[in-house]
């Protein structure tokens, strides 16, 4: 397959424009997921296990498809990067979505998640197999080193903490909790933080565009959820840790 330079330019762009005019949106508005899903509100809602499988797939099966029905460029970084990134969202498709607990998804949700996970899967995976150029010992470089460690901690905390989300509740119980352990000490978000240092670190070890869209367009999107779960909490527990700052440790 050749490359088409020109089109990942402008996917590119376009996830930079459209992130920054998402972050917008979401200082004056909630986006209609979890807690703030109105379920009086008409339209078809689809269960959360189901909603969650069904809008991740995509960023895992299609850069497996194009890996396996497409000739790529030779070079062991870019295919470990590659399945580096198919590594998060195969946990997301075949692990988070089984285990979590969340409320239904309004349909209009799920079907743009799929849209945005189809395109950011053949971005990511048509640039890392047909575009990128790397050098030989790229897989030695600093950037490379350091951005997989980013990656691969990001995870970790992101893992950890849907774990302590996961287990707030009893079964049956609905109430909301405040979370603690782990990132939770320090940040409200702790789950977004983790995701955000994942797709950072993804960025810095590609060192490509494409990668630095998807990572601004993370930070854009669920840096707001952040910010509005910090905000639900301090209003909602009187006993809200002061201290805990919205999603970047002892910042913001």
């Amino acid at each position: 397959m050749l490359c088409q330079e020109n089109t990942i330019h402008y996917c590119s762009w376009t996830f930079v424009v459209g992130g920054v005019l998402y972050l917008l949106r979401q200082i004056t508005t909630h986006t209609p997921y979890g807690r703030y899903v109105d379920t009086k509100s008409p339209g078809m809602m689809v269960p959360a296990k189901a909603g969650w499988f069904i809008q991740e797939l995509p960023s895992f099966l299609v850069p497996v498809l194009l890996f396996l029905t497409t000739e790529s460029l030779p070079g062991i970084g870019r295919h470990f990067l590659l399945w580096t990134f198919c590594l998060h969202y195969f946990q997301r498709t075949f692990v988070y979505s089984l285990l979590t607990k969340g409320r239904p998804c309004p349909l209009h949700i799920v079907v743009s998640a799929v849209s945005f996970c189809s395109v950011n899967g053949l971005l990511q995976s048509h640039h890392m197999l047909h575009c990128s150029q790397y050098h030989s010992e790229w897989h030695r470089d600093t950037r490379f080193i350091t951005g997989l460690l980013m990656f691969f901690t990001g995870m970790a905390i992101n893992i950890h903490s849907d774990y302590i989300l996961r287990n707030l509740r009893k079964p049956g119980d609905v109430s909301y909790k405040i979370p603690r352990g782990g990132m939770f000490e320090l940040v409200s978000g702790a789950n977004f933080f983790g995701e955000i240092v994942e797709w950072c670190g993804y960025a810095v070890a590609s060192w490509s565009l494409p990668a630095f869209s998807f990572a601004l367009f993370t930070i854009c999107s669920i840096g707001p959820r952040a910010y509005h779960h910090h905000r639900y909490y301090l209003e909602k527990f009187k006993d809200y840790p002061k201290s805990r700052k919205a999603v970047i440790p002892f910042l913001l």
